[in-house]
């Protein structure tokens, strides 16, 4: 049975970010992921973890200067030292976290721009990252990110993905699959999870196209979540969707898996 984690940048927006993690406990989650941990001190997240019985399982590096297009810095040449700091940053969460996953944010390659230097340059800071990480047993999460929801980042399709990890090659560097996304441009998700099989670390999971709750639209979570337990997936299923209406008056889809 997949193991999913609210999205508490998404989800459970009726109450300030703080009040999310024991809004999530109550709605019977164990595991939680967000976009960003960096607006509140380590000590402050890891006690709302603890006083919840709750795992963090996912965030992402910084996302840089957003009000400027930015979206990720890591794949910017020139910005090599503002990445590494947003890695080495991200580590330190990560281990005061206990959080298993951390999404390296590539970044926004602006039209006219040379593709083959972002894509370099993302790269060589991932195996950057990768090194860091690797003996703290952290594993680094690459996604590709539909041109609906962000143009020009530097992957839309998981192959693009799928061809980064095995240029980046380093063990502890993985697919994160998100179903939304990948029904957006690649579609066939059911063949598409065989070809990604052992290669993808985290799930996320959303409405398509609408991008809400998992039980509407054009995707068949049911079948997607029999798949996972057929190919014998054991990592996190994050629900980064954003709710019809009052959260919990939406969890209608998760109460078979409390």
């Amino acid at each position: 049975m997949p193991k999913f984690a609210a999205n508490l940048s998404m989800m459970f927006t009726e109450v300030p970010f703080l009040a999310r993690f024991e809004a999530a406990a109550k709605a019977g989650f164990k595991y939680v992921e967000y976009l960003f941990p960096y607006d509140y001190p380590k000590d402050v997240l890891k006690t709302k973890l603890q006083d919840n019985d709750l795992q963090q399982v996912l965030f992402n590096t910084a996302a840089g200067d957003v009000q400027a297009g930015e979206w990720g810095v890591s794949a910017i040449p020139g910005r090599e030292a503002d990445s590494h700091r947003d890695i080495d940053l991200a580590l330190e969460y990560a281990l005061a976290l206990n959080c298993p996953n951390v999404h390296i944010m590539s970044g926004v390659v602006p039209p006219g721009e040379n593709y083959a230097k972002y894509k370099q340059t993302f790269i060589d800071n991932v195996r950057y990252a990768a090194d860091k990480f690797q003996p703290h047993g952290i594993k680094i999460l690459l996604e590709a990110l539909s041109p609906q929801v962000k143009p020009n980042y530097l992957t839309a399709s998981q192959f693009q993905t799928l061809e980064l990890v095995d240029l980046i090659d380093r063990d502890n560097v993985f697919v994160q699959l998100d179903y939304f996304h990948a029904q957006n441009v690649d579609g066939n998700l059911t063949r598409l999870t065989d070809t990604l099989n052992g290669k993808f670390a985290h799930v996320q999971i959303a409405s398509v196209p609408e991008r809400h709750e998992p039980d509407e639209g054009e995707i068949n979570y049911r079948h997607i979540f029999d798949k996972l337990d057929e190919i014998g997936y054991e990592g996190w299923v994050g629900c980064e969707y954003n709710p019809r209406g009052k959260t919990t008056d939406g969890l209608g889809w998760f109460k078979p898996y409390k």
